[in-house]
């Protein structure tokens, strides 16, 4: 099992969600840059469980234990490791799930794969708790961009039937980016968040869970990041985006847009503005070629439903090789999508961060 990735800027994560901690290093990062642990720590927050009633109940600290890697809050070009260490666990709510696996959920195919060995507690090494310290990672990140004049963030674009309001692609400022990363529901039309709240709400008191949309940014990229066949953006963008564990649609832009539409309508026209080449439309989200072309990344993704619900569900005993009902306890998530958006932008960030090294 490999967690690695990363080219210049390389991130291996390690743990479980109930083992004695998560955490990782982080190979690659230049010396001199400054880290502002305020940030990090913001990120972190918007991220962390048992903070909101649209959240699980588990409440962890997340503050991490940096190791190595930097000097008085500056980094000293060695290897950055962190952990995070697992405080709330109840891991006698997953005693029967070796056996009878949750839909929707690694189990099977975990077991299969590692002969019944895997670490079921909270989903082990394939939980959504992993995703700590790939925000720790992509903060870092955030600021090895910002000394370039390159900013990322994020919104929920939608829950369920509830949609805030999308991102222009052709005009995303910096300051609605800031002001969306220090948000903890992180929305562009503020009439959204209580609706989208409602909207949980209703699958909650249900037993039920429900997915949705979220939107990323990226500005300030010069042109021509990136590169053709096996190395676009959009392959390298995805290939993180794909390791956050409810993510299961990715699209650049119009996206799955493109399908019903003609070329005169979404091609991306020129223009001299300011004595600059700049783009009229941006329907492709910044990506021509598989590199950057001077308009606003803009990449969203698909979050499905928690597959942990409280309701009755079907399954198999993988020891009789019987079908048997499962019922699900313990601590979930109604909807993953508040929590997930800064790990969106964490996935962003290091992936435009190893590019640009």
């Amino acid at each position: 099992m490999s967690s690695v990735t990363g080219n210049k800027l390389k991130l291996s994560i390690f743990g479980e969600s109930h083992g004695e901690a998560i955490g990782c290093v982080i190979d690659g990062l230049p010396s001199g840059l400054k880290l502002d642990f305020e940030k990090i720590y913001k990120d972190l927050e918007r991220r962390a469980p048992g903070r909101d009633k649209t959240a699980t109940a588990r409440y962890e600290k997340d503050i991490p234990r940096v190791l190595s890697g930097t000097l008085n809050g500056v980094t000293t070009g060695a290897p950055l490791a962190a952990v995070f260490e697992n405080e709330n666990t109840k891991s006698g709510d997953y005693d029967n799930m070796l056996k009878v696996p949750r839909p929707s959920h690694s189990d099977y195919p975990a077991y299969v794969k590692y002969g019944g060995n895997n670490d079921i507690r909270g989903g082990g090494h394939f939980s959504g708790r992993l995703t700590a310290p790939l925000v720790f990672a992509g903060a870092v990140a955030k600021q090895l961009l910002a000394e370039r004049g390159i900013t990322v963030g994020a919104h929920i674009k939608q829950i369920g039937s509830v949609k805030d309001t999308p991102f222009d692609y052709n005009r995303v400022d910096k300051s609605l980016l800031d002001s969306l990363t220090s948000k903890s529901f992180s929305v562009t039309d503020g009439g959204a968040e209580e609706k989208m709240r409602l909207e949980i709400e209703k699958y909650r008191a249900g037993s039920n869970s429900v997915g949705g949309e979220i939107e990323c940014a990226a500005i300030g990229l010069p042109v021509g990041l990136g590169g053709n066949i096996f190395d676009t953006v959009e392959g390298k963008l995805s290939a993180l985006l794909f390791s956050i564990p409810a993510v299961k649609g990715v699209q650049f832009g119009l996206g799955f847009g493109f399908k019903e539409a003609d070329g005169e309508t979404v091609n991306d026209g020129y223009e001299i503005k300011d004595g600059k080449v700049s783009l009229l439309k941006n329907n492709n989200g910044g990506i021509l070629g598989g590199m950057t072309s001077g308009a606003p990344l803009i990449v969203s993704v698909a979050i499905k439903p928690t597959p942990s619900i409280a309701r009755p569900q079907p399954s198999v005993n993988l020891e009789t090789m019987e079908n048997e009902t499962l019922v699900i306890s313990g601590r979930h998530d109604p909807c993953i999508v508040p929590r997930a958006v800064p790990v969106v932008e964490a996935a962003v960030a290091l992936g435009l961060a190893d590019m640009i090294m």
